[in-house]
């Protein structure tokens, strides 16, 4: 008989348990992607015995085996859409942001990254008939951006109960890169008692680009990045969710050749976000989105509005 929880593992007693949950490693699949030198060393055993562990829950967890394209479009059929609040920008996006997927939004101060965050948080209240998830939000924080006061003025353009709204919005202020990188396990723990079907991280970069500057710490910066995305996109599939995430730009050297601006973070966040929007101003309140990358929707813009009553066309 497989096993069917990480407790039932050969090799690994209430101790072990106790550490692998403490380090994120929650289920048989957390365990069969792992590396044995991170389980040898988050739970404080031989590599050899971690070995042993990882083949049997890649056993349990039926990892790495080969599907067909039919049956992973079955499974795509479970992908939800959350609007935007703006049709064009719901459009641009292929229908809105799509869960089991990392949607990223980079662009200058005030370009509406936050704006739309908590047009968001608001929307996921909504019905699945109304473009919602029925949902509540994880919401952290890692430049004090979040508004309730903003939350009350979106829903009382919908007419909705601002209090209900609010008390599904869960917000946690992260201090420093590694706190932020623990909040993402401990909105795992949230997720057993509440529907958590969004996350929204304003900003992700923020804290690594301020704790690891020069190129001496570099390559930590870009792993520790690199982990906190993925377990994001974990909790992106294990949930269904939508993972909202907002980036910095910083300006090019050399601004003569094009747009004076790119998104902190490299490659690592480059390759690892599903969806790229680029935001920037326009006069009269407008914004404009424009779609820089994706899986499968072609380069294209959209422009939307942000007023008080919120995101719309």
């Amino acid at each position: 008989m497989p096993a069917k929880t990480i407790e039932e593992l050969p090799g690994v007693g209430p101790a072990t348990a106790e550490k692998l949950r403490e380090a994120g490693l929650n289920d048989l699949m957390a365990v069969a992607v792992a590396s044995p030198a991170t389980l040898a060393d988050v739970a404080e055993i031989g590599t050899n015995v971690a070995q042993k562990i990882i083949i049997a829950a890649r056993e349990a967890a039926d990892v790495g085996g080969f599907e067909t394209g039919d049956i992973i479009l079955e499974r795509r059929k479970s992908v939800a859409k959350l609007t935007t609040g703006a049709k064009a920008l719901d459009e641009l996006l292929g229908g809105g942001l799509e869960s089991q997927a990392i949607t990223e939004c980079y662009g200058e101060f005030g370009a509406g990254k936050s704006q739309i965050a908590h047009q968001l948080a608001v929307n996921v209240t909504r019905g699945l008939d109304e473009g919602g998830l029925d949902s509540d939000t994880v919401w952290i924080d890692s430049e004090q951006t979040f508004r309730p006061e903003r939350i009350k003025q979106m829903s009382d353009a919908f007419g909705l109960d601002t209090e209900a709204i609010l008390k599904r919005v869960h917000v946690a202020r992260a201090f420093n890169s590694h706190h932020q990188m623990l909040l993402v396990d401990k909105a795992n723990e949230l997720a057993k008692d509440f529907p958590i079907r969004l996350i929204v991280v304003d900003s992700l970069t923020a804290h690594f680009r301020a704790e690891y500057i020069g190129r001496g710490v570099l390559a930590e910066r870009q792993q520790l990045l690199n982990k906190h995305i993925h377990d994001l996109m974990r909790f992106g599939d294990v949930h269904n969710a939508v993972i909202y995430v907002t980036n910095q730009v910083h300006a090019k050297p050399d601004a003569f050749f094009g747009d004076p601006t790119r998104p902190v973070g490299g490659h690592v966040v480059g390759h690892s976000a599903t969806f790229r929007v680029y935001l920037r101003k326009s006069k009269g309140g407008k914004r404009i989105a424009r779609l820089i990358d994706s899986p499968n929707l072609p380069e294209a813009e959209a422009v939307f509005t942000v007023s008080e009553e919120g995101v719309r066309d």
